[in-house]
């Protein structure tokens, strides 16, 4: 008696769409593809797309929103206790781990967003994201110390750096090696700079600046600049988080 072996499952739709997208991203490129190429060989309506991606670059981009929100509900469950510079090596590694799941992708999407200027940017922006949830975190555990602000700024963007550069590292190499290990090192100095400083005594190694009024802001930016980059700056100079 012969069986028949039933066809192979078709993957989700976000997932067809954002393996469709890349598929076209590296034969005609990214510029010369559209929306309607996407949805054409995904085998889906222009609504479905949109229903997954609001734009063209979040395609490029389909996990961070899932990891941002982890590493949000990471922070937040912590107790209050314990060494916050520590916390957020840990919300780091987070993001680590969401690139390592899948190497080949990974590399594939670093390689796209080198060559594409516009992706480079919308990168930017999802980095920055990060940075402001850790630092949004820190500034609840050093939140009445008179550089508390300031602290929790530098060490947030610190821990970004560093993860970026030992994360960026892995990527040239084509994913070989061990991205946990040299991503534990990076941020093994982050901790070494930071995670004691709490409990020194002396004066603080962030002198609190001067007061800043809160009537009036100048801000100054190129004609060109993209708003993004204006927001964050306004922002900066507010020191306010998102």
């Amino acid at each position: 008696m012969s069986t028949s072996s039933a066809p192979p499952a078709k993957p989700p739709m976000r997932e067809a769409l954002v393996a469709a997208a890349f598929q076209l991203f590296m034969e005609r490129g990214y510029e010369q593809t559209t929306v309607d190429d996407i949805v054409a060989l995904a085998e889906v309506g222009r609504r479905s797309f949109f229903r997954y991606f609001p734009s063209k670059e979040d395609v490029v981009f389909p996990d961070h929103e899932g990891c941002l929100a982890d590493m949000t509900a990471f922070l937040a469950a912590g107790d209050g206790g314990g060494e916050p510079v520590r916390r957020v090596c840990d919300a780091a590694r987070l993001v680590l781990r969401m690139y390592a799941e899948n190497p080949a992708f990974s590399v594939q999407r670093y390689r796209l967003t080198r060559r594409v200027p516009g992706l480079r940017a919308y990168e930017l922006s999802v980095v920055w994201r990060y940075e402001r949830a850790l630092a949004a975190y820190l500034r609840g555990r050093f939140a009445g110390r008179t550089d508390g602000i300031l602290r929790a700024d530098v060490i947030a963007a610190a821990v970004v750096a560093a993860h970026n550069n030992a994360l960026r590292s892995w990527l040239r190499s084509d994913g070989e090696g061990d991205a946990e290990t040299a991503v534990d090192h990076a941020l093994g100095c982050v901790r070494a700079a930071f995670a004691e400083a709490p409990a020194r005594s002396g004066p603080s190694p962030f002198p609190p600046g001067p007061p800043r009024p809160d009537d009036v802001l100048v801000l100054v930016a190129r004609r060109d600049a993209p708003l993004w980059q204006v927001v964050r700056q306004f922002e900066t100079a507010r020191g306010e988080s998102s």
